[in-house]
């Protein structure tokens, strides 16, 4: 197994000078050198073929032992040097500090067309960061973490990708629901790859610490490397810089808020500095269609991470990042201008999505109010969100009287629908069947459209349990069946319509199917 080795990050920046595995504040360095832990009996559960191309490798490649070792963290990659990085954030709205990569391990970064990925582990053991932790993954997170990634690729939604997918042979120790009842389970080990891991935090913590010379070296680092179109370091580009992931930022969560995905965890260590979904924790795609709705148990009393509130969490943490590259450029206005305008595009954006869900390619003044009344009847009754969106691409101009029937299979109780809430969804589909009548598009070409942004499946939280359920027993097919579902998440797959469904009554509480904890 040959790998093109590029290594940058821990070859150009600040390294932490103590090189003891032991738990411990680090200054005035971006990075730990840390090995992973050798795991007792490592194999390999599933790896992303795709994946494998993109980095240069071929399945002769995925079936040496060099890569069961490599990506198990049971040896290292010739040349190479692994590290944890330094990074703080705000957790819930409260500042944390020092955080950093508590159970990640980055292995190397590589080039391959022209491409730059950086590759790391995730449950390979502790680092300096892991504060109380033992750097480990058990393998209910990790099956969800690795199907996510990639189904969210597939989605067309800005993500970090997946490769390997390992069990490590040893038992982890956790408190799954964080109620006194710890319990061993299966460990695991998942390989990441992103064309860089850094965060928001990277820059909050230099800046917290008033550690300006990082700060700007860290910045600089960033625009050479993924963000050249801007220019050179300048006051300028670091404004322009910002709002280049601003931009991302916002595009990113428009594509969850289209698909109906909630990240539960939008902590501003979680957000990455290029705009990609990162940190594949309690997260969930909505059943019902509920704006308030958060996936995590941390979050249940307050709910800071529901659907609704996820552009504005984005925004919440743009402004975090904003005040950690002020001393980089020391006027507040250019950064002010920024997060105005993310404001701005926001409703243009959350506009322009939900046409495009609709199947509207023409702007007309009154689609806000089509819009709201449609989210109105939705919350109307228990209705879901992948489901009816889907359903809706079969409507054929003036039948609004077939409307609501069409979409019944959307509803968790149809037979509870009354004559009051099938009164308002009669009117719904009336306006939206005016609306129509606007448009150039045939019927059919409307519909190809709309199954373009409106997917058929979704990893819901019960398939992956589901697979977990299995994976715990050994077998690991049902991960391989949903990886490639989810690889066309848009197109009919009649063979696989079983998975077209509503969350079964059985997972409505059921731990995993629900609601999750951060525990992993």
């Amino acid at each position: 197994m040959k790998l093109n080795i590029s290594d940058t990050f821990n070859s150009q920046l600040a390294s932490d000078p103590n090189t003891d595995n032991s738990r411990r504040k680090v200054f005035e360095a971006m990075y730990s050198f840390v090995a992973p832990k050798i795991p007792s009996n490592p194999k390999l559960i599933h790896v992303s073929s795709e994946m494998t191309k993109v980095l240069g490798l071929d399945k002769k490649d995925i079936d040496s032992q060099d890569f069961l070792e490599v990506f198990s963290g049971t040896k290292i990659y010739p040349h190479t040097n692994p590290y944890a990085m330094a990074y703080a954030g705000h957790q819930f709205g409260n500042w944390a500090g020092q955080l950093g990569d508590g159970r990640a391990i980055n292995l190397f970064e590589i080039e391959h067309n022209q491409k730059r990925w950086a590759l790391q582990l995730k449950g390979a053991g502790e680092t300096p960061y892991s504060r109380q932790g033992d750097g480990l993954a058990v393998l209910r997170s990790s099956v969800r973490e690795y199907l996510c990634s990639e189904a969210m690729f597939h989605l067309n939604v800005p993500t970090t990708r997946a490769l390997s997918l390992m069990t490590s042979g040893d038992e982890v120790l956790r408190d799954m629901l964080y109620d006194g009842n710890a319990a061993y389970e299966k460990g695991a080990i998942v390989c990441r790859v992103s064309p860089t891991f850094i965060r928001f935090g990277n820059f909050e913590l230099f800046a917290a610490r008033q550690d300006y010379k990082n700060l700007k070296l860290l910045t600089d680092y960033t625009l050479k490397y993924f963000y050249p179109e801007l220019g050179e370091p300048s006051k300028d580009t670091y404004v322009k810089l910002f709002q280049e992931v601003a931009r991302r930022t916002l595009e990113m969560i428009i594509h969850w808020q289209r698909v109906g995905f909630v990240h539960g965890v939008m902590n501003t260590d979680n957000m990455s500095i290029l705009g990609l979904t990162i940190d594949y924790g309690p997260y969930g795609w909505l059943e019902g269609f509920d704006f308030g709705w958060t996936p995590n148990t941390t979050d249940r009393q307050n709910k800071r991470y529901r659907y609704g509130n996820q552009p504005n969490i984005g925004l919440w943490n743009l402004l975090q990042l904003a005040n950690a590259l002020y001393p980089l450029v020391e006027e507040a206005e250019p950064f002010e201008t920024v997060l105005k305008q993310y404001q701005t595009d926001f409703e243009s954006k959350s506009l322009q999505m939900m046409r495009s869900k609709l199947g509207l390619r023409i702007a007309d003044n009154n689609d806000i109010h089509l819009i709201t009344d449609l989210e109105d009847c939705l919350l109307l009754s228990e209705t879901d969100m992948t489901i009816f969106f889907r359903l809706l691409s079969h409507y054929k101009k003036g039948n609004e009287e077939a409307g609501l029937k069409m979409v019944e299979q959307a509803f968790y109780n149809p037979t509870k629908i009354s004559d009051a809430i099938a009164e308002q969804w009669k009117v719904w589909f009336k306006s939206y069947d005016q609306r129509l009548q606007k448009e150039q598009l045939t019927d059919q070409e409307r519909k190809a459209h709309m199954n373009l942004v409106n997917p058929k499946y979704v990893l819901r939280n019960y398939m992956a349990q589901l697979a977990i359920d299995e994976a715990d027993k050994g077998d690991y097919n049902l991960i391989d069946e949903l990886f490639n579902l989810l690889k066309k998440p848009y197109d009919e797959q009649p063979e696989n319509q079983k998975w077209f469904a509503k969350r079964p009554e059985w997972a409505r509480y059921k731990v995993g199917c629900s609601m999750l904890s951060c525990s992993s």
